[in-house]
């Protein structure tokens, strides 16, 4: 069994992808956020280390096959200020507290997720000096942007860079990225327009300032029930999601920007449920476990992750890569 050390891994998204090859399973996690920590504790036989990954020293860390890690994305995202490395909060640097400890522990192959605009940002030199890192260590790089509708067949558009990184040139050589897949699931399947949900997520006459409730109603009078659509209010005016999946789900989903994703359902105009954007990154309903915590927490969790059955894939493909070299894990050494 190949053995992963997963950093800023939030609810767990990537640990669950690895975990479903039947190959492979987390023994160490790091997560600052203790919110994310607990989900991620009501779902995986162990508890991540919830101390600041500044504060991790390498030699606590067990020697693992695999290091995976989602380093924040804030800095390099469109919706943010794209501070990049000069993030005031300091999470752009983050990355680099992650090469140490790869670089440290030296694992046989290392795969990270990001938004999509951290390849063009600082017209690509932000990438650069990550790949060259990466390099500089003796790892050999491959990456590419891949949308969870194409990839994972999840309806929902959401673009992500990812990069697998192998100590063997030999091992990259042979790892290949998924292919594309059709898209044969629908909003459908993660949403469920006809059940009732509790009041607070409905959006009703008189409950937000403005008009947005008749321009909402408004907007979705004609809204096809076999072929439901996604809204978003965009501050003036209702957005129609032309592409007929969820629009890139993001952290602040349960609040009342921009970003909400609206629907019309058998029950009235409501905001997806924490548990429907759980699903749309590919979280089953059934086996994953969401904690009693405030929807506010929940919606921020599911908008951090990733969708899982994209992770699924690479990783297949990593372990795929490592059978071809004859790779033995650790554990099995």
């Amino acid at each position: 069994m190949l053995t992963i050390a997963s950093f800023f891994a939030g609810v767990g998204g990537i640990d669950l992808g690895f975990a479903q090859t039947g190959r492979c399973r987390t023994v160490y996690a790091n997560e600052f956020d203790p919110y994310p920590a607990a989900t991620f504790a009501e779902n995986f036989p162990i508890k991540a280390d919830v101390r600041d990954i500044n504060d991790v020293k390498s030699e606590e860390v067990p020697a693992t096959d695999i290091i995976v890690g989602g380093f924040p994305c804030q800095a390099f995202s469109i919706a943010g200020l794209r501070q990049g490395f000069k993030d005031e909060k300091g999470r752009g640097e983050l990355f680099f507290q992650l090469a140490r400890i790869v670089r440290d522990k030296r694992p046989e192959a290392a795969l990270f997720e990001n938004v999509k605009n951290l390849v063009p940002h600082d017209n690509g030199n932000t990438f650069k000096v990550i790949c060259d890192e990466l390099k500089s260590m003796g790892y050999h790089v491959k990456y590419k942007v891949l949308n969870a509708m194409q990839y994972g067949n999840i309806a929902q558009n959401r673009e992500r860079i990812y990069i697998v990184a192998f100590r063997s040139e030999e091992a990259c050589r042979q790892f290949s990225w998924p292919d594309e897949v059709p898209l044969t699931q629908t909003v459908k399947d993660i949403i469920d327009f006809s059940a009732p949900v509790p009041e607070r997520y409905y959006y009703t006459e008189g409950k937000y300032a403005g008009d947005i409730y008749e321009q909402l109603s408004l907007a979705m009078a004609d809204d096809d029930s076999e072929n439901p659509a996604i809204y978003q209010w965009r501050r003036r005016y209702v957005r129609k999601n032309q592409s007929g999946v969820v629009p890139t789900l993001t952290a602040n989903q349960g609040g009342g920007g921009h970003n909400v994703c609206l629907i019309k359902t058998a029950g009235g105009i409501r905001k997806m449920t924490p548990r429907e954007c759980f699903s749309a990154q590919g979280f089953d309903k059934h086996l994953f476990k969401l904690p009693a915590q405030s929807d506010t927490r929940l919606y921020k969790e599911a908008g951090n992750s990733v969708c899982v059955p994209v992770i699924h894939r690479i990783a297949e493909k990593m372990v795929a890569a490592l059978d071809s070299i004859g790779y033995t894990a650790l554990e099995d050494r």
